[in-house]
């Protein structure tokens, strides 16, 4: 935890933090407007999430991170850049999923880069299991998106799976999709593309 990352955790909390609590959340009482809302599970250090917040004034977007480097480094990107239109929840995903998040509310989901886990032996440990899936399905209402993005490829095999086996989800791709330009290029992304690494787009479509 960097000086200026606790600063921003210290400072900007009570602006743009949300504290778990096993409650379903007011969209509109949160962003103070009625507009679509996407959740962001797994910010990292924040770049992403910003940058897409950024670039769509009109959407507001719920950020899920349990590093709290992460979160501070998000706090104080969102404040630098002036963003009304994000919070920040720093908590466990599936739990915010199952207790925060109201059934048919989102416009999308965003999970971009998720931990793989690489160890065969942890692969149970991965995010994306048909399960969380579901749940996810459930929050999304008709016709949003849910949107994975990873650099893994036998994880890439593994979500595309698991989310075609998913009955209330729809493939956008007959496999995997270009990479939209909502999302960001990142730097770690633009380094291992120069090295010759690939990043896997998958994008489904709630029926």
């Amino acid at each position: 935890m960097s000086p200026a990352q606790q600063r921003a955790l210290d400072t900007l909390w009570t602006r743009y933090g949300i504290d778990y609590a096993p409650r379903p959340l007011d969209f509109g009482e949160v962003f103070g407007r009625a507009a679509d809302v996407v959740l962001e599970i797994g910010c990292g250090m924040g770049e992403t999430t910003a940058a897409v917040a950024q670039a769509q004034p009109g959407v507001d977007f719920i950020g899920v991170e349990v590093h709290r480097p992460g979160v501070g480094s998000l706090l104080k990107r969102v404040a630098e850049l002036g963003l009304g239109n994000v919070r920040v929840i720093a908590h466990d995903a599936v739990e915010v999923v199952a207790h925060m998040i109201p059934m048919d509310s989102l416009a999308g989901v965003h999970v971009f880069f998720p931990d793989p886990w690489p160890k065969k032996r942890h692969h149970k440990r991965r995010l994306l299991k048909p399960a969380f899936v579901h749940e996810l399905a459930l929050r999304l209402r008709g016709g949003g998106v849910l949107h994975v993005a990873t650099d893994w490829e036998d994880y890439a095999d593994e979500i595309l799976a698991t989310l075609s086996q998913e009955p209330l989800l729809a493939n956008l791709s007959e496999a995997y999709a270009a990479r939209p330009v909502t999302r960001p290029q990142t730097k770690f992304e633009t380094r291992g593309l120069a090295l010759g690494h690939r990043v896997w787009d998958v994008l489904f479509r709630r029926r």
